[in-house]
């Protein structure tokens, strides 16, 4: 008694023609003669895996052979004798597809579809001050751009192309290779179906020229080294017809002499006199939009952080307005006269006499490495 198709192929018997296809790929391919070269049980099993996919794969035959069995098809699918590799070239020419991504120009008279252009990068530098407030720049741009002579198409004015010579229209070609069959696109037309045998003289027949555009970019305050702003169809022209590629402005922030960005916040070294920072008192320190005034209290040390609230960046992608934080640095005095040297002695002389209340970090520190030395050396005995 013959084999129960379904059985077969491996498939319920309300299993979709999706699951059936899929089913028959799968088997075709393992038991092909060309994979099981001298192995008559494989080339059998080949046989059968054809037969039942030639029945169920076709709704009337399907239909009667849920009816009737094997008896309601009439050896309709061949009896299980002989097979021809013709009948087979559709259906590995798909399994090719799916394996090595061939895919795309299948069936009769479809086209391959006309092809986006190519997304463009341009890298863009502006200083600290640009980016924080924003601005509107010029750039120049090279690119592929739509020959206006043919409108794009490549084909000299007053003609037009014809069915390719190749693949007579189809898009594709097929090669044949024994039981197997890999389709391809078009060499000759590129998978457009037609050919040009009078290309327009401006573009040679690409429908593309070089030219170089100059655009104007508003950039929005606030942005960052690593920010993108995206010109949606001003990257270069598509190819048969196809849509625009993009530009990205690349942003790069320049060094600030004053500020380094970390974020929304502004950050600046400010150096202060020795008197200052043991007397306190104000100086005036730049930001973004002008200048204020900072405070600097009695006895401040070199590292102290002062923040000056939102003076910094305001984020592009919102949020609230950063701040600016001043680093204090204590500068000590150089190139003193006499006079000068004399007067830091008796200021030291002074301090001496206070001990460590006037110099805890010192004397802390001081105490420290005594303590440290005094370890070291009671390990060594």
């Amino acid at each position: 008694m013959a084999e129960d198709y379904y059985v077969i192929l491996g498939v319920a018997r309300n299993a979709s023609e999706t699951e059936i296809k899929r089913s028959f790929r799968k088997l075709a391919m393992k038991y092909h003669p060309d994979r099981n070269q001298g192995d008559p049980e494989a080339e059998e099993k080949f046989k059968q895996v054809k037969e039942a996919y030639d029945v169920l794969s076709d709704p009337q035959k399907r239909a009667a052979y849920d009816q009737c069995g094997h008896a309601g098809v009439h050896g309709a699918a061949g009896g299980g004798g002989g097979f021809s590799a013709d009948a087979f070239s559709d259906i590995f020419g798909e399994v090719f597809e799916d394996l090595f991504g061939m895919g795309g120009g299948r069936g009769r008279g479809q086209r391959t579809r006309s092809r986006r252009g190519t997304d463009l990068r341009y890298n863009l530098e502006l200083t600290l001050e640009e980016a924080v407030a924003g601005t509107e720049v010029e750039v120049r741009v090279p690119t592929l751009v739509a020959c206006e002579s043919c409108g794009g198409s490549g084909v000299r004015p007053g003609s037009s192309p014809v069915t390719c010579s190749l693949c007579h229209g189809q898009g594709v070609v097929r090669m044949q290779q024994g039981f197997f069959s890999v389709q391809q696109t078009c060499p000759n037309c590129q998978g457009s179906g037609r050919e040009i045998r009078d290309p327009c003289p401006k573009c040679q027949g690409r429908g593309r020229v070089q030219k170089t555009k100059t655009l104007s970019v508003s950039i929005p305050p606030g942005v960052d080294s690593g920010d993108r702003i995206r010109l949606a169809g001003e990257g270069e022209a598509g190819e048969h017809g196809g849509p625009a590629g993009d530009l990205y402005v690349q942003i790069h922030v320049k060094e600030h002499p004053i500020f380094t960005r970390e974020g929304a916040h502004l950050h600046c070294e400010v150096p202060i006199s020795f008197t200052t920072a043991a007397l306190g008192g104000e100086l005036e320190v730049p930001t973004l939009v002008g200048k204020v005034m900072l405070k600097i209290p009695p006895e401040t040390q070199t590292g102290a952080l002062f923040r000056l609230k939102g003076k910094g960046v305001k984020p592009v992608r919102g949020g609230a307005v950063g701040d600016l934080i001043c680093r204090v640095r204590v500068e000590t005095p150089v190139k003193l006269n006499k006079e000068q040297v004399e007067l830091l002695r008796q200021l030291d002389k002074s301090l001496q006499g206070g001990g460590s209340h006037h110099r805890p970090q010192e004397h802390g520190w001081l105490d420290g490495v005594k303590q440290f030395f005094e370890k070291l050396t009671s390990k060594e005995h």
